[in-house]
């Protein structure tokens, strides 16, 4: 199963609109990113190494709708950071919901229950909450102890009061098959979240762990063994069938990096999420200033084991909208 069907139609009809216009480049997604500071310090993220007057630094509700408004995207995913440390996060996430803008909200959940209040159930927003690994490894994940439990408990307060709830879960060097099985299955089965989202951890430079990074074989290896004997098809993964396929290595991608870009306080990131080869002010200028081509596996040697979300989901949806087969594929599995 992947997204709901109103969201698959109103995604599917905003590709149409693409195509008939003849745009070549566009978003479907922005990472937004109101702020970096955190309350956690992840083994696998690198935001927190900023300076320290960019993590004091809060995005205001214009600059942050504006960008996602001015560059089209039909959906929004605010990360950071973590965004419930950012003041006016319930603001940002009413205006872009007023705008019709499908919204996901990441975030860790230790402060959830404690702002839960100042959100309401809404059929384009989900919160997207952050679990690698069942409790041993995800609070080793997030260096610190009893996490995991917080989490757990927020998601259940957050599904009695209505919303739905996401999942989003890296993987990494030190994860087996049984791992990744036992956590799906335990998001789908027993936490019963609406999607669980996946990927294969990425060698994020600024990062405090530098050594469990999967390699693009190690990745193939774990998720076909995980997808196995036909497993993946039970899971609510937040996928196209065909990014599943590239997970395990039955397919492969070209990056699309420019599909779901990153906009953080300082500005749209060159060429994504996870590199930062410079910044520009606009979507538009991102688009135009940005070296496309010199990005992906086996173009940029940043790149060499990279099967990320962020760069590949989009060429698998763009492949599976222009492909009838697959295209009725993707609908049986919604």
């Amino acid at each position: 199963m992947s997204m709901p069907l109103h969201q698959s139609i109103a995604i599917g009809k905003y590709l149409l609109t693409q195509k008939i216009k003849g745009r070549k480049k566009f978003p479907l997604l922005v990472e937004l990113e109101p702020l970096f500071a955190c309350n956690l310090k992840c083994a696998g993220c690198g935001k927190i190494q900023e300076p320290a007057n960019l993590l004091k630094e809060r995005m205001p509700v214009e600059r942050a709708v504006g960008a996602v408004v001015d560059s089209g995207a039909p959906m929004v995913s605010i990360a950071g950071g973590e965004p419930l440390m950012h003041p006016q996060i319930d603001e940002i996430t009413r205006q872009l919901l007023d705008k019709g803008k499908f919204v996901f909200l990441c975030t860790n959940a230790v402060l959830l229950p404690k702002h839960i209040h100042k959100f309401s159930p809404h059929k384009n927003f989900a919160w997207m909450v952050h679990i690698d690994g069942l409790e041993e490894r995800h609070d080793a994940s997030v260096s610190k102890e009893g996490v995991f439990q917080q989490a757990v408990a927020a998601i259940k307060q957050a599904q009695e009061l209505g919303f739905r709830v996401m999942t989003n879960t890296t993987f990494f060097d030190t994860d087996t098959p049984q791992d990744v099985i036992d956590v799906l299955d335990y998001l789908n089965d027993e936490l019963k979240v609406d999607n669980m989202q996946i990927s294969p951890g990425f060698a994020y430079e600024k990062a405090p762990d530098q050594e469990h990074w999967l390699g693009v074989t190690q990745t193939r290896e774990l998720f076909k063994k995980a997808f196995g004997d036909g497993r993946r098809k039970k899971w609510r993964l937040n996928h196209s069938p065909l990014f599943l396929d590239f997970l395990e290595g039955k397919v492969d991608f070209d990056c699309t990096a420019w599909a779901i870009p990153s906009f953080s306080l300082k500005g749209w990131q060159k060429p994504c999420y996870l590199m930062a080869d410079g910044y520009a002010e606009t979507y538009d200028e991102l688009l135009e200033t940005t070296d496309w081509d010199s990005y992906g596996r086996g173009k940029d040697p940043r790149c060499a084991n990279c099967m990320a979300h962020c760069g590949y989901e989009p060429t698998a949806v763009l492949a599976t909208m222009s492909s009838l087969k697959e295209s009725i594929r993707a609908a049986v599995s919604v």
